[in-house]
Parts: structure tokens; C-alpha cells; sequence
């Protein structure tokens, strides 16, 4: 069922200066902030060879990322994404499995123009679990 790893995301609480650390320290190449509203975000994707990492800022005092930068006032790790070739399927086959969708359970559109789902953490050993479904390559 699961494909490659899509990338892993970090909460910061400054995404200017984790961008400038990535891009300036790192050398890594740096996506432009992308506001996602629908998730109460804001993102930048550090591409790499293999994978990405995608650099978390909340938008808005509602936000997730907020809540979690109240435990973590550093940031830290968020979440892992993992790609699947069907997104419902998965969805179907996971919750017959007893696993927890949050949400509503139906896939919303994330930072890549894809359908997501978000997997309870506590599901999988205190690990947020995202499933972008991908296009076939």
C-alpha cells in the first residue's frame, strides 16, 4: 500500500529564519511560502535528491501548528508523509483495519495539489501519519 516517502515535516516557530538556515547553512534548495489556509499553514519545501522536507508555520492562533509549538516552543518533528496510489482505497482499507482518520475522513487537497489524509498518531506509535495520493510516474 504505501509508496515512497513523500517527506517529513518539521513545525519551526520562525519560518523565515528555518528557511534561511536551510537555504544559507544547508545550501539546500528552498520552495516559496505557501499558504494553505484550509490547513492553517504556511509551508516551504526543501527539495532534496531523494525526498523533501517541508518546513511548517502556523496560520493563524487556530491553527494545529500553534497547539503543537505550545508544547514545542522550538518546533520539532510533525509528521511523516508517505505516498499512495489511491488515496480512498487506502482511506477504506485502513479504517476496516480499525485504524482512526481525523477530519472528517474525506481527503483534502494539500500543498502539492493532491488529495491528503491525516492518521491518528496514536495509531502508529505517537507518529502523525499523512497519505498524499500522487499521480502515477
Amino acid at each position: 500500500m504505501l509508496g515512497r516517502l513523500n517527506h517529513v515535516a518539521i513545525a519551526v516557530p520562525d519560518l523565515g529564519a528555518a528557511v534561511a538556515r536551510y537555504r544559507d547553512t544547508l545550501g539546500a534548495s528552498v520552495s516559496a511560502p505557501q499558504a494553505l489556509p484550509e490547513h492553517g499553514v504556511t509551508v516551504v519545501f526543501v527539495e532534496l535528491e531523494n525526498t523533501k522536507t517541508e518546513l511548517l508555520e502556523p496560520l493563524g492562533e487556530t491553527s494545529p501548528i500553534a497547539a503543537f509549538l505550545e508544547r514545542n516552543p522550538s518546533g520539532g518533528i510533525h509528521h511523516m508523509c508517505y505516498e499512495v496510489d489511491d488515496i480512498i482505497a487506502a482511506r477504506d482499507r485502513l479504517k476496516a483495519q480499525g485504524v482512526r482518520v481525523l477530519g472528517d475522513g474525506e481527503p483534502k487537497t494539500g500543498a502539492h495539489g493532491n488529495p491528503v489524509l491525516f492518521l491518528h498518531p496514536k495509531d502508529f506509535d505517537g507518529t502523525l501519519i499523512e497519505l498524499e495520493e500522487v499521480p502515477a510516474r
